[in-house]
């Protein structure tokens, strides 16, 4: 295990283990963190009461959050020729369809979220075995296939955030950066969470919500009472 960094121990030795936070003190105890050379990526990982290996328990989606992430993502589409200049005017990097496909077969990947119209599933089914193992197959559960794919495009463009739990029933968004006001992270933390209420699985029993951590890249991670 590699050395804590100087920052990092400050910064643990104020944070109370096994205490959790109101939201507006947790946001505050991580603003108050001493700053590095780059603006951080601010994350929320919430620890779920699912069976993941239950498909009727699974958590997944896509969100825009109120206050954006600070990012931007690059996007393309898969769609028909009459929609290729919407979708490339709403911020599409690369919009077609077979010839994108064969790009992509070429091995061009230079992008971070891949748009379809339902159309187009046919057509780039062939492209699974090299996208699904990357996370960037266009997928309806989370949004990504859609009949509105200009739409789509702006959206994932400005920092939509697609979620998934990963093995361990944890589910983790990007909710902004360090350097967003605290009235900005609060907004955008609380949407996210209350989302994640509103698609509990019918699957899961007792208690859903089982712990919330909020940490930036180089932070340790702080619990959050909501």
């Amino acid at each position: 295990m590699p050395a804590l960094g100087k920052r990092y121990r400050a910064d643990i030795q104020t944070v109370e283990k096994g205490k959790a936070l109101p939201l507006n003190e947790a946001v505050a105890k991580l603003k108050g963190f001493k700053k590095t050379k780059f603006d951080q990526s601010v994350e929320l990982c919430i620890h779920l009461g699912i069976d993941p290996r239950q498909a009727d328990q699974l958590v997944r989606g896509a969100i825009s959050l109120p206050h954006g992430v600070g990012a931007t993502k690059r996007v393309i589409a898969f769609c028909s020729s009459e929609l290729v200049e919407a979708a490339k005017a709403a911020g599409a990097v690369e919009a077609g369809g077979e010839e994108l496909v064969k790009k992509i077969e070429d091995g061009w990947f230079d992008f971070d979220v891949a748009i379809a119209s339902p159309d187009m599933m046919r057509v780039i089914s062939k492209l699974g075995r090299v996208l699904g193992p990357k996370g960037l197959m266009p997928s309806p559960k989370a949004g990504t296939v859609t009949k509105d794919v200009a739409e789509a495009v702006t959206e994932y463009a400005a920092g939509k955030s697609e979620f998934r739990n990963d093995a361990g029933g944890n589910v983790r968004a990007v909710v902004g950066k360090h350097s967003f006001e605290a009235e900005k992270l609060i907004g955008n933390i609380q949407a996210f969470y209350d989302h994640i209420i509103k698609i509990k699985p019918s699957g899961a029993k007792g208690q859903y919500v089982k712990k919330v951590s909020l940490s930036a890249t180089m932070t340790p991670g702080i619990t959050v009472a909501i």
